[in-house]
């Protein structure tokens, strides 16, 4: 194996400081959609593919989307918790790529949340 020159280093590192920055907490939102069984039958790749693709035509790296399970409510998939730096995470749920897109230029762009779609405010945490 061959070492890496410190020039390579260094530009193996700026091609991945979004990644790092994000890791850091350097990010606007995070957004969860929940991927368990029920929310793919009930549409939830079609709003993930909404989602990653307003991200795209937006040019934004500061919003990091992750996939979780079953969320609990199976009625009301595909849900998606939006998680604003200093702002209590909104639990949307009954979800389509209409919606997503929505939710998106007002809530993670525009910083309000549609409460319209919310199905609740607040941690799900129980302390």
């Amino acid at each position: 194996m061959t070492k890496l020159t410190i020039a390579e280093l260094q530009r193996i590192q700026e091609e991945n400081k979004a990644t790092f920055t994000l890791r850091k907490g350097g990010y606007k939102a995070k957004v969860v959609v929940h991927m368990g069984t029920c929310g793919i039958a009930a549409g939830a790749r079609n709003v993930m593919t909404a989602l990653m693709n307003e991200i795209a035509l937006a040019g934004t790296n500061d919003i990091i989307v992750k996939t979780s399970g079953c969320g609990g409510l199976c009625a009301r998939e595909p849900m998606a918790v939006i998680e604003l730096v200093d702002q209590p995470p909104v639990i949307y749920g009954d979800l389509n790529e209409e919606k997503i897109k929505e939710i998106f230029k007002e809530h993670i762009i525009g910083g309000n949340p549609v409460e319209k779609y919310a199905l609740a405010l607040g941690s799900e945490a129980i302390y």
